[in-house]
């Protein structure tokens, strides 16, 4: 039986974060005349979303303010919970699409998926990350064992990279034809004005001559900090033009390591050259961050996959990134970036000084624009939602 495109009804478990992904894929998924119940937070709503008849915002998870008191957060996650429950058993849909897990993984990924299928719900699950342990080094038997679970229960799941599905197929010895991959898609839930570069670099204090590095996002031991640190140190000590700028919060856990950071920042003689905005950046203040800087930097030491890239070049500025995991493939050398070894500031160091003597940087102002198509056409949100309405209407109506 083939699917009438009125009748995909799905229900988009958004986990309340995410917004740059849920956002996209929600307007993506819309296109294709799929109805949504979006179950957010306060964090990822948006008027754009809430004006479209085709989907139901359901703002389940509510506040999520991390200065709350122990006790507020821990109601209000408890809440949420029920208000979860409640919904699946009277939810209508019958697919569910898991974008991210919640609060407490190990239930989430047993208890809550048991009884999403005890309800008669298809399950469909996007796996951002397929262990996020294992790259954090942090991965335990528990851990394994509850992914395994998860991954066992879902009907189909969604991956970014023929990487990530392999290590799906051989860690977790998932069936090939339940995975799909597809893009990550390009961020087109944060606002780009008329913001000159210029105007950017003038509002965060810098000059037009200043070669500005931008490292941004959430703030963890596998994204290498430390290296772009080391190599901007050994950078500044040949010319006072380059200039660092971190913009983001630390990762759950990670406020050692970020100090760590700092005090090898605060010991050097370029530290007067290195801005830190360390907190949550908000949508509507991004756009400063990637049109003030020159280049981003993503010194991984290991990635499934980088949202930060992907909006690196919705922005079109270019990338230095470390040869691990997806980033050698989505990074041309040359045309969109270059890529130096992980681990190893110093060959950051030199890459960069690369970047800045080469046409790619002198250019700068005309490539933006083929960036930008480069990113559109590589995490098109129309692949996206043709594969993914693909797989719904299979566990639908085949």
């Amino acid at each position: 039986m083939l699917a009438d495109s009125a009748d995909i009804e799905v229900s988009l478990l958004t986990g309340g974060i995410d917004k740059p992904y849920a956002f996209g894929l929600a307007m993506a998924l819309m296109s294709r005349d799929i109805r949504l119940d979006f179950i957010g937070s306060d964090e990822i709503d948006s008027p754009e979303l809430r004006a479209r008849p085709s989907l139901n915002y359901l703002n389940l998870r509510g506040n999520q303010r991390p200065d709350a008191s122990f006790g507020t957060k821990v109601r209000r996650i408890l809440i949420y919970y029920a208000r979860l429950i409640r919904y699946g058993a009277l939810a209508k849909q019958k697919l569910f699409h898991i974008l991210w897990n919640n609060k407490f993984e190990t239930f989430d990924r047993t208890v809550l998926m048991l009884y999403y299928k005890a309800l008669g719900k298809k399950l469909v699950l996007t796996a951002h990350n397929v262990n996020a342990g294992k790259r954090d080094s942090n991965d335990s038997l528990l851990n394994r064992l509850t992914l395994g679970i998860q991954y066992r229960l879902a009907d189909h799941i969604f991956v970014h990279t023929e990487s990530m599905k392999r290590e799906l197929l051989v860690d977790f010895h998932v069936r090939d034809e339940a995975v799909t991959v597809i893009p990550l898609g390009i961020n087109n839930a944060v606002p780009q004005t008329d913001l000159s570069s210029a105007e950017a670099k003038r509002r965060l204090g810098l000059a037009n001559s200043d070669k500005a590095i931008l490292f941004f996002g959430s703030i963890s031991p596998y994204k290498g900090l430390e290296y772009a640190v080391t190599a901007f140190q050994q950078l500044s000590a040949t010319s006072r033009d380059y200039r660092l700028i971190i913009a983001g919060r630390p990762g759950q856990g990670c406020e050692p390591y970020l100090e760590e950071v700092q005090k090898t920042i605060a010991a050097h003689a370029s530290r007067d050259r290195v801005i830190q905005k360390i907190e949550f950046i908000p949508d509507e203040e991004t756009e400063l961050y990637f049109k003030a800087a020159d280049v981003l930097a993503l010194p991984y030491t290991h990635v499934f996959q980088s949202g930060v890239l992907v909006l690196a070049y919705s922005f079109g500025l270019p990338v230095i990134a470390s040869d691990v995991g997806p980033l050698k493939e989505e990074v041309v050398d040359g045309t969109t970036g270059y890529l130096c070894r992980p681990r190893d500031a110093a060959n950051v160091a030199e890459t960069i000084e690369r970047y800045f003597a080469s046409n790619l940087f002198k250019n700068l102002s005309a490539r933006r624009s083929q960036i930008r198509d480069y990113g559109r056409s590589r995490f098109s949100w129309d692949v996206v939602a043709d594969r993914t309405r693909a797989v719904y209407t299979e566990l639908l109506f085949q």
